[in-house]
């Protein structure tokens, strides 16, 4: 046996629990690439669904990991500071969306995006003191048991959990493509709204409402960009009746769009904003951020988690935001995005079974659906990524029915990998014949 051979044998014990996209067995990673063990390498737009957003392996990020882990790797919160959280509760709540002249925000960091998620409705029902959340249709927040109960994006994720945490609601996203009421930008808006008002008439009173729960774009609900007047009118709503609004930004923060999050391009400040995913470049970290004075409505021991805010994660963070700062790459995320954005409609012109191509900088989703009844197509999404794997690309599925293929390069990604990422798509599609 080879050693080559030794290593895909050993792909057996890993639990089929893990839904693959590729059976890889992957010896290293380089900005937006990987290599595997027998040498081949692919154009990786998956971006660890999200996470490598400097890429694999950036030499500053791997610098900063080194340094730290050779000083100290574990310095627990309750017991120790450390100089790489103590900055970094310094640096990242500047980045706060909305934050006004006098105001000041704060951080509680943990690991995963789930356990933010579950800190964020924590700290909406403990500072309101109300027992209710309303999420909305498409949303994924995690596979946590409270995170799963505000989680409706795929019955995978919550089927055969049940009871889940009750008091949890959910309103209709606004997605035009799919809106009984109108595929227009206002009449979405207004059946979101309206399904709202409608939970409020039916359900349970505005004032037992904790928090609004939403993603500034669904991710794995299908990667759906809402019309810019969706986030203003809900924080219209929110302030009407007293009720805070959480920012999902998991999958759409620290630059993916273009702007360090999502919520940065509306009028629609929330009042917690949950991070995860690429904002330690693949070191597990996650975090909230509020208002200081909304933050210290939690007590001493009210939340808390023992590896939040390690050490090393915290180096590699700070190392993160100095790449995005001096390598522009919130620019470069726009730019290589409407570049991106353009060439695959441009690929996709004529074909009918694209139901649309839509996206916001570096977060791009492709939709298949029957063209005269929209009924989804995951069968095509499928293909697609298949024929994209042959090409050396890799991207990754999602939408309720996983039809929409979503298209993540890490933020550094060039002219030449976007042109090629462009080229093979193109060829993928006339492949399936879609």
């Amino acid at each position: 046996m080879t050693e080559v051979d030794r290593w895909l044998q050993l792909r057996d014990g890993v639990p089929p629990v893990w839904g693959r996209y590729t059976d890889l067995v992957v010896e290293r990673g380089v900005g937006s690439w990987v290599e595997t063990i027998g040498g081949d390498r692919y154009l990786d737009y998956t971006c660890g669904i999200g996470v490598t957003n400097t890429g694999h392996a950036h030499p500053r990020v791997v610098a900063a990991i080194a340094e730290q882990a050779g000083l100290i790797i574990h310095a627990q919160q309750n017991i120790l500071y450390h100089k790489p959280g103590l900055e970094l509760h310094e640096r990242l709540p500047r980045t706060f969306p909305g934050l006004r002249d006098g105001e000041e925000a704060g951080l509680f960091l943990s690991n995963s995006g789930a356990e933010a998620v579950e800190a964020a409705v924590k700290l909406a029902k403990y500072a309101t003191r109300r027992p209710a959340v309303i999420a909305f249709r498409g949303g994924f927040h995690g596979r946590t048991h409270g995170a799963m109960a505000l989680t409706s994006s795929g019955v995978k994720y919550r089927g055969h959990y049940e009871p889940l945490l009750g008091g949890v609601h959910f309103a209709p996203f606004p997605y035009a493509l799919r809106n009984p009421t109108g595929q227009t930008d206002e009449a979405a808006v207004a059946f979101s709204l309206a399904g709202i008002e409608e939970i409020f008439a039916t359900l349970i009173y505005p004032d037992d409402v904790a928090a609004f729960l939403v993603e500034p774009i669904l991710g794995e609900g299908g990667y759906v960009v809402p019309p810019d007047g969706f986030l203003p009118a809900l924080r219209e709503l929110a302030d009407r009746h007293g009720i805070l609004l959480i920012a999902d930004e998991v999958q759409s923060g620290v630059g993916r769009t273009g702007k360090m999050w999502a919520t940065d391009w509306y009028n629609a400040r929330p009042d917690i904003v949950v991070m995860a995913k690429g904002i330690a470049s693949g070191m597990p970290l996650s975090g909230i951020m509020a208002r200081r004075s909304l933050l210290e409505r939690l007590g001493a021991g009210a939340h808390g988690g023992t590896y939040g805010g390690n050490a090393v994660a915290c180096a590699a963070a700070l190392a993160t935001l100095d790449v995005i700062e001096s390598e522009d790459l919130l620019a470069n995320a726009a730019h290589q995005g409407e570049r991106l954005l353009a060439g695959i409609r441009s690929a996709a012109e004529g074909r009918p079974s694209v139901a649309e191509v839509r996206g916001r900088g570096l977060m791009i989703g492709i939709e298949f659906a029957d063209p005269e009844t929209l009924a989804p197509r995951p069968d095509l999404a499928k293909a697609l990524l298949h024929e994209a794997f042959e090409r050396k690309l890799l991207l990754l599925s999602c939408g309720t029915f996983g039809q929409v293929v979503r298209v993540i390069p890490p933020l550094i990604t060039t002219d030449e990998e976007v042109d090629r990422a462009r080229a093979v798509i193109g060829e993928s599609l006339e492949a399936i014949g879609a």
